[in-house]
């Protein structure tokens, strides 16, 4: 017998865009999907079927959303950056005047991981609340071994708290850490030949991430890093095109990177290869809301050369302070010209494809984690047009629910 089966529900499988099954049931067993389909379809009746029957009153049920990218765990905030930056103040001059990540750096350096673990966890909690099951959380305001190796284990104690799964990246080359602003070489070399391969031993990332950026790294360091991280047995993704066209997108597309994030300034050139490795565009529009950005991705261009688009928060103290998947959603609508079915394949299917979690979760089909959202609207379109509303019944992840097993 199956553990559960949920009954009278309208499934939005994500398999592909717009599919919604009406008049559904969703089976759970041993944590994951054991059926999912029309209810005409269930194999008998449904009380011999499942040792719980749990009808749903007819509400709509999605994966659980997942937010593929994060600078989740942190300490102190950046408030008077977003002050200075309402008075006209640009990212390239908080960040040169000793602000921005480093001013992150800091704070974090100075914190316990219990510390971090207690900032972060009423914001993974809040996205839990959200309907969210997968977080990725990058390291990156550390900047040293013992810190880096600090956030990347809080990074993992969240997500067991918080009831959610965590893919962590190690963002090591974040930003120059001040001691090494004399020597860049040298901390590229700190992070390909020490870092990156005890974070691989020790199993504390499940990625690599890097920030390829005139503020940051240049592309010939991102490439050691990149070849560091391939070494060691561990996909990439990109921080790329922000705020320059610097070729970032097209770097990680040649180094195979399952994504590749920002992407403000992205060109034709880096689109289509882009496009010919299955790299996921990840957009960031809490990032360009708050930095009132102008120039936006190129979604038209992404769409026609079949890229893969997913959304997330950037939940981050200075650029992003956004702790909300469903704003996101509705800003990549509002902002950037999404679909609301676009945003919703954005923070399901696509957001898995950028973790390389695709065949674990992202939609509903039999045999993967039954990460479910059960939401009280009357349509998909509804959780891209609210912002603020509480249109969340339900959060099943891997087969147990907020609801009937507190």
């Amino acid at each position: 017998m199956w553990d559960i089966l949920l009954l009278d529900l309208n499934a939005a499988t994500m398999v592909s865009d717009g599919t919604v099954v009406g008049d559904a049931a969703i089976g759970i067993a041993g944590g994951r999907i054991a059926f999912v389909g029309p209810s005409a379809s269930l194999p008998a009746l449904p009380r011999d079927l499942a040792r719980e029957l749990r009808p749903l009153g007819g509400a709509l049920v999605t994966p659980g959303l997942i937010d593929c990218h994060t600078h989740l765990v942190f300490a102190g905030n950046r408030a008077r950056e977003w002050e200075m930056r309402t008075k006209g103040a640009s990212y390239e001059e908080i960040a040169r005047a000793g602000g921005g990540i480093l001013a992150t750096v800091r704070s974090t350096r100075a914190a316990s991981e219990d510390d971090l673990i207690a900032a972060a966890l009423p914001r993974a909690q809040r996205l839990a609340r959200e309907g969210v099951t997968t977080i990725e959380i990058k390291s990156g305001y550390g900047l040293d071994y013992p810190n880096e190796m600090k956030m990347l284990r809080a990074a993992a104690r969240v997500g067991e708290r918080s009831g959610v799964r965590v893919s962590r990246s190690f963002l090591g080359a974040h930003a120059v850490p001040p001691e090494y602003s004399g020597d860049r070489a040298a901390y590229v070399k700190l992070l390909c030949e020490v870092m990156i391969p005890a974070v691989a031993r020790a199993h504390l990332a499940e990625a690599v991430d890097a920030f390829c950026e005139t503020v940051a790294f240049a592309p010939g360091e991102v490439a050691r890093v990149f070849a560091a991280a391939r070494a060691s047995g561990l996909p990439v993704r990109l921080h790329a095109e922000q705020l320059s066209d610097g070729g970032g997108a097209a770097l990680a597309a040649a180094c195979g990177a399952l994504s590749a994030d920002h992407l403000e300034f992205l060109s034709e050139p880096s689109i289509a290869a882009m496009a010919r490795a299955g790299t996921v565009a990840v957009l960031l529009p809490g990032a360009f809301y708050f930095l009132r950005e102008t120039r936006k991705p190129p979604v038209e261009a992404l769409r026609a050369a079949g890229v893969p688009i997913a959304v997330a928060t950037d939940c981050n103290p200075g650029t992003s302070p956004l702790v909300s998947l469903l704003a996101a959603m509705n800003m990549a609508c509002t902002l950037f010209g999404l679909t609301p079915g676009e945003a919703l394949s954005g923070v399901t299917r696509n957001a898995a494809r950028a973790l390389g979690l695709q065949r674990e979760t992202g939609t509903l089909e039999t045999g993967k984690s039954a990460d479910l959202a059960v939401w009280k609207v009357s349509g998909s379109a509804e959780l891209s047009a609210w912002m603020g509303a509480d249109l969340l019944q339900d959060r099943y992840f891997k087969g147990r629910s907020d609801r009937y097993d507190q």
